[in-house]
């Protein structure tokens, strides 16, 4: 089979299920997994694809934005691996700023610290903080229906009355060239007024947001910590020291 052939029917199982391992792709071809490795390294390089541990998957459209019940059951495991992570971080008296989101949200039925003050955009957020007990402020604004998050100009001007010890972010991309991103110009605007007004700030992701761009960049890699399910992913390894972008270890 020539290349551009094994590239076709590549790209044609994936676009047929999203994603496929790599002996998926070696019985497809007829190839050998080194071929397929090479093949899967050059599409990627052509932003035709994203490679993943033991497979690919396609690239996510730029604007695609998957609603709160869509993300609910999705990496349940991870998001919660993350959460318990990210609690870890919170100190006594913290007042913090939580983004609206799953991954985001997983991290309050670790939280042990004491005394909190949590100011956040987000619906199921303000919710599950009022339930933990904890001093709670929502920002305001128009509620977009799908994320539940609160955007807009009201949502800004409340929040930069705000500072926080550490800011708790979500995104939808981390990119080594173009950093942060999530698919609403609006969403992207207060995560990045969050991070102006934090001490700490930390993106929360599991390994689907890696080597992702969506439509609008909310920082560089270098304004956040990125904190993941694991310390030892390699696309970590790209991040702190390809692009000097900051890396939470905590093992």
């Amino acid at each position: 089979m020539l290349t551009d052939e094994r590239y076709e029917k590549i790209l044609k199982l994936l676009k047929k299920q999203n994603v496929a391992k790599l002996a998926e792709l070696v019985e497809a071809t007829g190839a050998s997994e080194s071929t397929i490795r090479r093949d899967l390294s050059e599409l990627e390089s052509r932003k035709k694809l994203k490679r993943i541990h033991g497979g690919a998957s396609l690239l996510k459209s730029k604007t695609d934005e998957p609603t709160m019940i869509e993300k609910k059951d999705r990496y349940t495991e991870e998001k919660a691996e993350i959460g318990r992570r990210a609690a870890s971080l919170i100190d006594d008296g913290d007042c913090i700023f939580i983004d609206a989101g799953t991954t985001t949200e997983a991290l309050l039925p670790f939280v042990e610290a004491k005394q909190l003050t949590v100011v956040s955009n987000g619906v199921n957020i303000i919710t599950e903080s009022l339930a933990a007990g904890f001093h709670t402020y929502g920002i305001g604004g128009y509620v977009k229906s799908g994320t539940r998050a609160f955007v807009g100009k009201m949502a800004a001007e409340a929040l930069v009355q705000f500072r926080f010890d550490k800011a708790f972010l979500g995104t939808n991309g981390i990119d080594q060239s173009f950093g942060y991103s999530t698919p609403d110009p609006e969403e992207a605007h207060v995560k990045g007024l969050a991070i102006n007004q934090t001490a700490e700030a930390y993106v929360l992701a599991d390994a689907s947001k890696f080597k992702e761009t969506s439509f609008a960049k909310f920082a560089d890699l270098q304004d956040a910590f990125l904190l993941t399910a694991t310390d030892s992913d390699p696309f970590l390894d790209e991040i702190e020291y390809d692009t000097n972008g900051k890396v939470v270890r905590l093992s």
